[in-house]
């Protein structure tokens, strides 16, 4: 067979849909559904027709009308070929976890169909599949036989599973004593080296550190160019996605909004974040889900005396923030970060310690930030406030995505003082506090 045939062939392979996915919608009923006790239902029936509260219900809890249901998809249609690599991004919310639980036959959809064309290795979060009592080994042999490989297979591919997961050491202990970080890498060496056709992660190398995380995007670039296998990606870390995805999808409110190319999908995500607004108002939004305990809660923030997000040379970006503080905090602190629109971050402007507040005082900060080494394009901001405990550890207090902008020329004294890509985001000094008042 000579080269020519070879390459007609692996190009016929790549044609084969691995996946296929026709209308497919998924719906939940709110509140909770079964797991209570018959003495409880009884409770429940009899407030119900005496128009009663109902006395089992959490104080505090939300009342929802019986029947009332919430659509997580909405007649999704896409499918996948064979060594595709796609990256699925979206808001919290948008339907990626759903889908993936969909594919990977964890639930059922409501409606539409689901087309499987091979073995599927899943991981939907940290140390799924694994049993907690059993050891990293027994593990790996309990998942290749989920998969339907037999024991003298597994054999074969065993060691190679070890050294990958660098957990050798504890490959014989019971995986409810790892960390988070070696369920990952034993839990991803599993399906990057079992013989599933189609690997699906959702998020999960962001537990595992930078070394290891450019180990597994290796890894996976491997196995989808030389044994031809699909990967479905999701992250909300653009940066992976870029590396890793030939094709991305973007969901929002269970629907496809985009399909296509990586760059493209990824603008088209972070913009639809942002806004081109002047003003913007958070009191309405729900504490972001990464945040520990919301300690400030950011109500607006506004461009000062601007009607465009446009700001050329010379031009000083002039922003209003107002907050209520939901405790008494010392020593508020503030980090301003520029992002472009593509994700990439560039700079942060940080004001240490500059005030603190008392619990219910709304607070309104006015500041002046200096683009001059920024270069043209389009960006977006970011707030995070934070202090210090006692002991020097960081505390994030609230964090938003902010303000969109523009730098529609700019005249730089000398030449650019940085590179993103290779040294990360520089910490600017050139802020200003207009004013500061409770």
């Amino acid at each position: 067979m000579n080269k020519m045939d070879a390459e007609e062939i692996m190009q016929d392979k790549t044609q084969v849909n691995m996946l296929k996915i026709e209308n497919v919608s998924k719906e939940y009923k709110l509140g909770q559904i079964g797991g209570t006790t018959l003495q409880e239902e009884l409770q429940r029936w009899g407030a119900r027709i005496r128009h009663k509260e109902d006395p089992t219900k959490i104080i505090g809890a939300a009342d929802y009308n019986i029947g009332e249901s919430f659509l997580a998809l909405d007649r999704v249609s896409f499918s996948v070929k064979k060594g595709e690599r796609v990256g699925i991004i979206g808001h919290n919310g948008a339907g990626k976890s759903t889908l993936l639980k969909l594919i990977s036959r964890i639930t059922a959809p409501t409606s539409g169909d689901i087309w499987l064309n091979g073995r599927v290795a899943s991981m939907l979060e940290v140390g799924t599949g694994f049993h907690g009592e059993l050891t990293g080994r027994e593990n790996i042999y309990m998942n290749g036989a989920i998969l339907g490989m037999k024991k003298k297979e597994i054999d074969a591919k065993i060691e190679d599973i070890i050294d990958f997961s660098e957990c050798r050491q504890f490959i014989d202990t019971p995986v409810k004593r790892y960390s988070s970080g070696m369920y990952v890498k034993l839990a991803f060496s599993v399906a990057a080296h079992l013989d599933a056709e189609i690997m699906i992660m959702d998020e999960v190398l962001a537990v595992g550190d930078m070394a290891f995380q450019k180990k597994c995007l290796d890894k996976m670039n491997e196995v989808s160019k030389e044994e031809c296998r699909t990967i479905l990606y999701v992250s909300h870390n653009m940066n992976t996605i870029r590396q890793l995805c030939n094709r991305c999808i973007v969901l929002k409110d269970g629907s496809i909004v985009y399909e296509g190319d990586v760059e493209k999908a990824i603008e088209f995500y972070t913009e639809s974040r942002t806004s081109d607004a002047v003003f913007i108002d958070y009191s309405d939004q729900a504490a972001p889900k990464w945040l520990d305990v919301q300690r400030i809660k950011l109500m607006s923030a506004s461009y000062i005396d601007k009607h465009d997000c446009i700001f050329n040379s010379g031009e000083k970006i002039k922003v209003q923030l107002k907050w209520l503080n939901l405790i008494d905090i010392d020593s508020i602190s503030l980090r301003v970060e520029i992002r472009s629109i593509s994700e990439v971050r560039f700079a942060s402007y940080v004001l240490y310690d500059f005030c603190s507040g008392k619990k219910n005082e709304m607070t309104i900060l006015e500041i002046e930030l200096d683009p001059l080494m920024i270069v043209e394009g389009k960006y977006y901001m970011a707030y995070t406030f934070f202090n210090h405990d006692r002991v020097g550890n960081q505390i994030d207090l609230e964090g938003r995505i902010g303000l969109r902008f523009e730098i529609a020329s700019a005249k730089h004294t000398g030449k650019l003082i940085w590179h993103p890509n290779l040294w990360g985001f520089m910490e600017l000094d050139n802020i200003e506090i207009l004013s500061i008042s409770n």
